[in-house]
């Protein structure tokens, strides 16, 4: 949701979009090993309800050239510093050509922070949960290197605000005619299971409005365990909200599909993955109504991908996530050194 909000930005300074992704090839050269496949970025990017077009492939560093192959004016980049692997910074020659715009950088989450959830099995993250010590030590490994903190790279808490949210939603009403489809899940760690899975309920109907009930911190660890969810509801919100297949999110939605629900909201169809249906509480099968209505549906999104796969990869790679987030903390703390040394001259 740090880079939908990036991307969110980016589309508000002009009318079309483009954004290039890099290969795991490239992203392993500059940064360290990539959690998804090229294959799976370029999907997730393009499921962002902001982008216009994908340029898969993107080089690294941006060029001059690069900008005129898909006929843009400007790059957008957040308030971050990127570098390549000898420590340059990638945006110089776009920054010189005054063809170069930033944008804020999203309080409270990096990419390095979720990561280190998903290496520590602690509910330190979830909401009113309150932080173990456990947590902070290992956010240390981190989101820091041996000698500072750089603000780009460190963890901070992610604070919702009802802005935040309505940036994010589309603010669009069911109109007459639309088929309202109802979802319910975690949707942690949004990724594309998740957007195969809605791209799929989405082709459903002619004109669909797709609700997607968020089940709270609580219930999802009741159901799913260990320390999950990685993500807490106001994190999960968002990255569903980005998708451009969802019209609409219930926060903490019930885990029983009920009566009121489904009337509350008008609902035709709902639908459910190939994933396996946890009983509620009491023993009973949290889709009965829907079932009893005959409006419930099974969509097979073709996709193996799941929350639990993804940890798996990040398990994998382990040490080469610390090293890499710790070369990059360092990386940055020394152009923030330089850029304090230049200031006092």
């Amino acid at each position: 949701y740090g880079h939908s909000n990036q991307l969110r930005q980016a589309r508000a300074m002009g009318d079309y979009l483009i954004v290039g992704v890099h290969t795991d090839e490239e992203i392993a050269k500059h940064k360290g090993p990539p959690v998804f496949t090229q294959e799976e970025r370029y999907k997730m990017v393009q499921a962002i309800k902001w982008v216009d077009e994908i340029a898969p492939g993107a080089p690294y560093v941006t060029t001059l050239d690069t900008l005129d192959k898909y006929s843009c004016d400007f790059c957008v980049h957040g308030d971050d510093i990127t570098l390549t692997i000898d420590g340059k910074d990638t945006y110089e020659e776009v920054k010189t050509a005054g063809r170069y715009r930033e944008c804020k950088r999203t309080q409270g989450v990096s990419t390095t922070d979720l990561v280190g959830r998903m290496l520590l099995m602690t509910k330190a993250h979830h909401s009113n949960i309150d932080e173990d010590l456990d947590y902070r030590k290992h956010t240390d490994n981190f989101g820091k290197g041996p000698k500072g903190h750089s603000p780009w790279t460190g963890v901070s808490q992610f604070l919702q605000t009802s802005q935040k949210i309505i940036q994010f939603a589309s603010g669009k009403e069911p109109q007459p005619g639309d088929t309202i489809i109802y979802v319910a899940g975690a949707f942690d760690l949004f990724h594309v299971g998740h957007v195969d899975f809605l791209e799929k309920v989405h082709q459903l109907a002619e004109k669909p409005y797709i609700i997607a009930g968020l089940h709270f911190d609580q219930e999802v660890n009741r159901y799913k365990g260990k320390n999950y969810p990685i993500m807490n509801i106001h994190e999960r919100t968002l990255s569903v909200l980005a998708c451009r297949y969802v019209s609409e999110v219930v926060i903490g939605a019930p885990y029983a599909v009920t009566a009121d629900l489904l009337d509350h909201f008008r609902v035709t169809l709902v639908c459910h993955g190939m994933t396996e249906v946890v009983p509620d509480k009491d023993g009973s099968d949290p889709y009965e109504e829907p079932k009893r209505r005959g409006i419930f549906q099974l969509v097979d999104s073709g996709s193996n991908l799941t929350t639990d796969l993804i940890v798996q990869r990040i398990i994998k790679n382990r040490l080469e996530f610390e090293a890499r987030n710790q070369k990059k903390e360092a990386k940055e703390l020394a152009v923030l050194e330089a850029m304090r040394r230049l200031e006092e001259k």
